[in-house]
């Protein structure tokens, strides 16, 4: 695997961690705890993976302009501003979620995990669309 193929690894990284969060959440809502919490798990070390590859190929490439111009620059930065601040909210939120859960501090567990659980998708998503804007359309 080359630096190239980075980017690629991570926007795959990102989409299968929102599948999985979607499973976690669908696992549940069904009432299925071990489901659910392998799943959740399998997210945070996807995501974790993901930052891992995210860190190195941008130490070692850089930041990667966007090549597009008029209105599509602004939906580009309409995605990416609160993607990168979501982003960094995501971290805290998920360790805190994942300790609480681990723990089954369901009481507290739940009532991050309504915040975690939309923050982190939004960023799963809009990770995949900054990711095709940039090397796919752009």
């Amino acid at each position: 695997m080359s630096l190239h193929d980075l980017p690629h690894l991570n926007a795959a990284l990102n989409a299968l961690s929102g599948v999985l969060l979607v499973i976690g959440f669908v696992l549940i809502k069904s009432k299925r705890i071990d489901a659910h919490r392998r799943t959740m798990l399998a997210a945070f070390v996807t995501s974790s993976l993901f930052l891992i590859s995210y860190v190195v190929y941008h130490a070692q490439a850089g930041s990667k302009p966007f090549p597009g111009t008029g209105v599509m620059r602004t939906v580009y930065f309409s995605i990416l501003i609160p993607h990168v601040i979501l982003a960094a909210a995501v971290l805290p939120l998920a360790l805190i979620t994942l300790r609480r859960g681990l723990r089954m501090d369901v009481r507290r567990h739940r009532r991050i995990a309504r915040i975690t659980l939309p923050v982190w998708l939004f960023v799963s998503v809009t990770g995949v669309v900054v990711y095709l804007m940039l090397y796919r359309l752009g």
